[in-house]
């Protein structure tokens, strides 16, 4: 760890460098992020007319554990688990819109299929789930 160390009363005191610090404040922030957008697509199903009772729930399930995978992924790599729950965000708003445009669902799933594509090996249960919900929202012919 990159740090100064201070003496304070003849004790010293290591004090982590801005750099550091930074480092820190930044994953807190993607963290945060993250999980603002998977409360988002909890949100937009709960609130969605055109999903019935049933398929809220079971997306409200999937959600659930992909936003314990993609924290698991955030711990090593935050930008990625970022993308990932961007792309859950825009499949979710297109797939819970009242006007559905079958073109705009199906490109947004393929980003997000295409979001986790090479975590088969790190990852597996995070790519099942991704691809779990990508399917339930296909086969429902949303």
């Amino acid at each position: 760890m990159r740090a100064e160390i201070i003496f304070h009363r003849g004790s010293p005191v290591v004090f982590p460098t801005v750099s550091v610090l930074a480092e820190f404040s930044g994953a807190i922030i993607l963290g945060t992020m993250i999980e603002k957008t998977i409360g988002e697509i909890e949100a937009k199903i709960r609130d969605a007319d055109s999903v019935g009772g049933d398929r809220k729930r079971e997306l409200l399930q999937l959600v659930a554990t992909l936003k314990t995978e993609v924290a698991n992924l955030s711990k090593t790599d935050a930008e990625h688990a970022r993308s990932i729950a961007g792309f859950a965000n825009v499949s979710a708003h297109e797939a819970t819109r009242k006007n559905q445009n079958p073109r705009l669902l199906e490109h947004s799933l393929a980003g997000l299929r295409s979001s986790v594509k090479g975590f088969e090996q790190s990852h597996p249960h995070l790519v099942q789930i991704v691809n779990r919900l990508c399917n339930t929202l296909s086969d429902w012919g949303i």
